[in-house]
């Protein structure tokens, strides 16, 4: 173990993180659900979620994001041409194999998960604003590990060389 590392919590520290963890997830599941809500009722967290695996990773086949959300390739297939319909994504065939299909992010699927994003900083600003006296200087360092930790692409690396679905040539 090097020098500067801290042995992993164990016993009651880590019962404690775990516990003050999925009180924070609660609080976060319902200023995601306020932040979409906002923005477009008329779109489910498990959509959105999606939209955000498209924003983070770029252009994938519904099977990579029925992977990545844990829900049967039938569910994938559901939720996708039900974002396909709202106009907030858009199928497209691989010049390289025809059989490929992969879903790429509309204008109104960026705008939309954009705003969805400056509404959710909003209101954990706002939190964060009201609870300034208790944050220690490692806690946003903790976060962003145990985000990397589940595999959660940090947001300053979305966007990057991900065409929109308009610059794509049509296939």
């Amino acid at each position: 173990m090097p020098k500067d590392a801290r042995p992993p919590a164990t016993g009651i520290a880590a019962s404690e993180a775990v516990d003050a963890l999925l009180a924070a997830s609660r609080a976060l599941v319902g200023i995601a659900a306020r932040s979409l809500a906002d923005v477009d009722p008329d779109v489910t967290l498990p959509q959105y979620r999606a939209l955000v695996v498209l924003a983070a990773r770029g252009p994938q086949r519904v099977a990579d994001i029925s992977a990545e959300l844990a829900v049967a390739p039938s569910t994938g297939t559901r939720m996708c041409d039900r974002l396909v319909r709202k106009g907030l994504l858009r199928r497209s065939r691989t010049a390289f194999d025809r059989r490929v299909v992969r879903l790429t992010l509309t204008t109104a699927g960026r705008r939309l998960v954009h705003e969805v994003m400056e509404s959710r900083r909003a209101l954990l600003t706002a939190v964060v604003a009201a609870t300034a006296d208790v944050w220690h200087p490692a806690v946003a360092p903790a976060l962003r590990a145990f985000a990397a930790a589940s595999g959660e692409v940090p947001e300053s690396e979305w966007w990057l060389g991900f065409p929109s679905a308009e610059d794509e040539p049509e296939a």
